[in-house]
């Protein structure tokens, strides 16, 4: 029996924690706001803190005693380095990262996809001086926002599609009309094509990005390597040649994921 999780006693406060949890980590060492809190998890700035609160004595975050900010817990990395032995490829994926950070010279990152955002998990940085700073670790974005999500989007089954679409009517309202159903169709099915997604500038101007999908061993899009640099750097002179090795890159890594988890 399929039951929603509307029906399920407490399920709501369970998914507002949950979803506060995921802004704070996403916010980094810097911390953030209980008004922004409030605001991006659309709660009461008294109900974003009674939750904060409750999370903070079970440690799973802490507040900043001068600003007031809230962070991760203790709890948090506790639970983190238990589940990194299934969930983390970090490990297997950092010299591949580091690799095409070095063989572009732009930034280099990989993300991991969870539910209907993608989480930045790597960076790394090629010797090119001029960067973009749209993304970073712990960054989330919707699939289909940034390079990473479109490429991982475009290449799940399409009924999975058609329900992603069906859930987040919101994207335009978010992102600008550029993330209309409509438009963003027409990216993924180019993204299926050249088997890479590129990004022109959707989410801050100037700044591109190209993303390929990484697989696992039931070849689901679970992960995408991607690239972020400023306009000039992509034109049509150096794109194939990304094209192909950010392919070849992304290949290397699903290979690697294959062997590991035999």
């Amino acid at each position: 029996m399929d039951i929603g999780r509307d029906t399920i006693p407490g399920a709501q406060s369970v998914a507002r924690a949950a979803r506060l949890l995921r802004l704070v980590t996403a916010g980094g060492d810097a911390g953030v706001p209980v008004a922004e809190l409030a605001r991006q998890a659309d709660l009461t700035r008294p109900t974003a803190h009674r939750l904060l609160t409750a999370l903070a004595h079970e440690g799973l975050l802490d507040q900043d005693e001068r600003s007031g900010r809230w962070m991760p817990g203790p709890e948090l990395y506790l639970m983190g380095t238990v589940a990194a032995s299934r969930y983390d490829i970090t490990a297997i994926a950092r010299d591949v990262v580091r690799s095409l950070a070095v063989r572009t010279e732009e930034s280099a990152f990989l993300s991991v996809r969870r539910g209907d955002e993608t989480v930045c998990l790597l960076r790394e940085d090629g010797s090119f001086p001029i960067r973009s700073f749209v993304l970073s670790e712990g960054v989330r974005f919707p699939l289909g926002v940034a390079s990473a999500g479109l490429a991982i989007l475009a290449f799940l089954p399409p009924h999975d599609v058609d329900a992603y679409f069906a859930r987040h009517q919101e994207l335009p309202e978010n992102w600008g009309a550029s993330h209309g159903e409509k438009r963003l169709r027409a990216r993924l099915a180019d993204t299926k094509s050249r088997g890479c997604s590129v990004n022109p500038g959707l989410i801050v101007e100037g700044s591109y990005g190209m993303g390929a999908a990484v697989f696992d061993r039931d070849g689901h899009p679970q992960w995408a390597l991607s690239l972020t640099g400023v306009e000039f750097r992509f034109g049509p002179d150096r794109l194939p040649e990304l094209t192909r090795t950010l392919l070849a890159h992304a290949h290397e890594l699903t290979t690697r994921i294959a062997a590991q988890r035999r």
